[in-house]
């Protein structure tokens, strides 16, 4: 046993849990927490400049490896609500972090003293755990539970208040014998997987939903493996999206209203039964339950046992790890091939591959402004299969599900519940903070750029370096072409006559905010790009700059100011907007169609049509 300071045990602790980076803003409550930071001196701190900045960093850490926890440090009062967003939306997506915020003395709780909020109550409802530690002696074993509460079940975050007093307080504390506590994950059984895979094998047509909690578990070796096994084609959620690669033949595309594939909800409204693993039946995915659900039936499995039924009753549910299952999955699956009464999928995953081949989507437009769906076809040509994508939400996060491609789980990193505006930059430096070698391209709208822009200083001042492209469209994009549905266009434009607009020569007249002289006056490096011919040399010239000088490069893309992107209120009413790419004419080609009749012969004239636009 040792005696020393509460906060020194803390850092202790966390070290012990694994933990090597911290993000946050120091202040006078949470002083006593970075001396003893400071002290220790092994855990590295990364100053962000604003405190939801450090916890969607937090969060981007998180995800961008196994066992990764991100943490995000503020002091009393505001700090603490300015980090319920990153909290909110790490609880959404199933993301451990751990917020640590500073409070007023345990004397001064409650009687309305300077930045004393009662953080802990606030923070219950977007937490696992939320706790204020008013005894000193509690603080060790406090983070100790807090770890084991961020990894057991479904992840999430928790967040520790600390009242100075307390933190200052002197306690003891035996390190040498500190151990994490086991984490609990629930598993399937051996009946449960026979079971499913007696239901999967009655069917005709059927798939496999991966959702994102089979790559918490780091299982998308076994998913593979499982639908390799079956020959079942496998629709990956958003959230899921990189559990297989995008160009593996059982890879049948994403369904939805509107990060979808119009090939994945063609193949998903042909099919008559879902297993669906570590998946959560989100609405962006499902559209209304009575058109997802009729005519096919649904085995789901997750990890908690409270989402199995919450949206809609399956006809079996398994409570378990992704992984766990799969593991028995592929056990009972073996077994039934090597008794012969595994089905043949062969001719459903070739109808399949079919629709995937063929309905598409068309990218290639010439025009200037730029359409953003010729954007999304160059970076396809530019960037590798271990490029990593971080976004969230708007029509940029939209198009970019629809046309880009990921091959391998957490390259697409993306908040997919909650879509906060401004998490993608943050969170695209807590993705290369946690791994200083990925090929990390942030995409954002300029509207999304701007919620936290200021961020990019932190890029340049711990040289977190990145790419991030900008589609700058001067407008709340998605908001706007909601708003046609109340036909109108009201206070969601944000162009406007930028009186340096013309300093250097470059900037586009009308769009308002100059992202490249902002980016550039925080300390990065940006290109602006107007006309499809310099694609290419742009690309190239800030990768140049990227690694000359370690610092985030901003690659902003001048769009029209109007561009429809695909999506419905139903996964069979998508409306395409723009002409679509149909290779095979036996399949429909309109503009707003109903999938439901995706077979229906097509004009061989407005086929070729089409193809002579490409």
């Amino acid at each position: 046993m040792a005696r020393m300071k509460a906060v020194d045990a803390a850092v202790r602790v966390l070290e012990r849990e694994g933990i090597s980076v911290a993000f946050g803003v120091p202040g006078a409550a949470i002083n006593p927490f970075y001396a003893a930071l400071k002290r220790r001196g092994s855990i590295r701190h990364i100053l962000a400049r604003h405190v939801e900045g450090a916890s969607h960093m937090a969060d981007g850490y998180t995800r961008a490896s196994p066992g990764n926890i991100g943490v995000c440090i503020g002091t009393s009062g505001p700090a603490g609500t300015d980090m319920i967003t990153g909290l909110y939306t790490a609880l959404a997506d199933s993301v451990p972090i751990l917020c640590i915020t500073g409070q007023a003395p345990r004397a001064k709780l409650y009687k309305e003293d300077f930045q004393a909020v009662d953080i802990e109550t606030i923070a219950r409802g977007v937490t696992k755990w939320s706790v204020c530690v008013r005894e000193p002696a509690l603080v060790p074993m406090v983070f100790q539970q807090a770890f084991h509460v961020m990894r057991s079940g479904r992840p999430g975050p928790v967040l520790i208040d600390l009242p100075i007093d307390v933190q200052m307080a002197e306690i003891e504390f035996d390190e040498d014998t500190y151990e994490p506590l086991p984490v609990y994950k629930p598993a399937a059984s051996r009946r449960q997987a026979e079971k499913a895979l007696a239901m999967l094998n009655e069917a005709e047509r059927p798939l496999i939903v991966a959702g994102g909690g089979i790559i918490n578990a780091d299982a998308a070796d076994l998913l593979v493996e499982f639908a390799e096994l079956t020959g079942i084609p496998v629709i990956p959620t958003l959230m899921g999206w990189g559990t297989i690669a995008d160009d593996h033949p059982l890879m049948a595309g994403m369904v939805g209203l509107q990060t979808s594939h119009r090939y994945g909800n063609a193949t998903f409204l042909e099919s008559d039964f879902v297993l669906g693993i570590g998946n959560r039946w989100a609405n962006r995915h499902t559209g209304s339950v009575e058109v997802y659900t009729k005519g096919r039936k649904f085995v789901h499995v997750d990890i908690e046992p409270t989402q199995i039924g919450r949206v809609f009753a399956p006809d079996f549910g398994i409570v378990s790890d992704a992984r766990a299952a799969l593991v028995q999955f592929i056990e009972v699956a073996r077994a039934m091939r090597a008794a012969g009464t595994l089905k043949d999928r062969t001719a459903w995953a070739a109808s399949c591959l079919h629709r995937k081949r063929n309905m598409l989507r068309r990218s290639h437009f010439d025009q200037v402004p730029l359409k953003p769906q010729r954007v999304y076809q160059e970076m396809n040509e530019v960037f590798d299969r271990d490029t990593c994508y971080v976004t969230t939400i708007g029509l940029s996060q939209i198009a970019g599900a629809q046309f880009l491609h990921v091959y391998r789980p957490r390259n697409w990193i993306n908040c997919g519940q909650a879509g906060p505006l401004g998490w993608t930059l943050p969170a695209a430096l807590g993705v290369r903070a946690a791994d200083p070698h990925r090929k990390i391209v942030a995409l954002s709208g300029d509207y999304d750029f701007q919620f936290m822009i200021e961020e990019l200083a932190v890029g340049a001042q711990h040289k977190l370096p990145y790419l991030h492209i900008v589609v700058n469209n001067s407008y709340l994009g998605l908001i706007r072409q909601a708003q046609r549905g109340f036909q109108m266009d009201f206070e969601v434009s944000l162009a406007f006559e930028n009186i340096n607009a013309h300093a250097e020569g470059d900037a586009v007249p009308g769009y308002g905010v100059d992202h490249v002289a902002v980016a550039e006056g925080l300390g990065c490096k940006a290109i602006r790009v107007k006309t499809p011919n310099e694609f290419k040399e742009s690309f190239a010239r800030a990768k140049e700059l990227m690694e000359e000088h370690q610092v985030p490069v901003v690659l902003e893309f001048i769009l029209e100011r109007v561009t429809n992107i695909s999506m419905g209120t139903e996964i069979n009413a998508v409306n395409e907007f723009e002409e679509i790419l149909c290779l095979d004419p036996s399949l429909s080609i309109r503009k707003s169609e109903d999938l439901r009749s995706v077979e229906a012969p097509a004009k061989k004239e407005a086929v070729d049509a089409f193809a002579d636009k490409r």
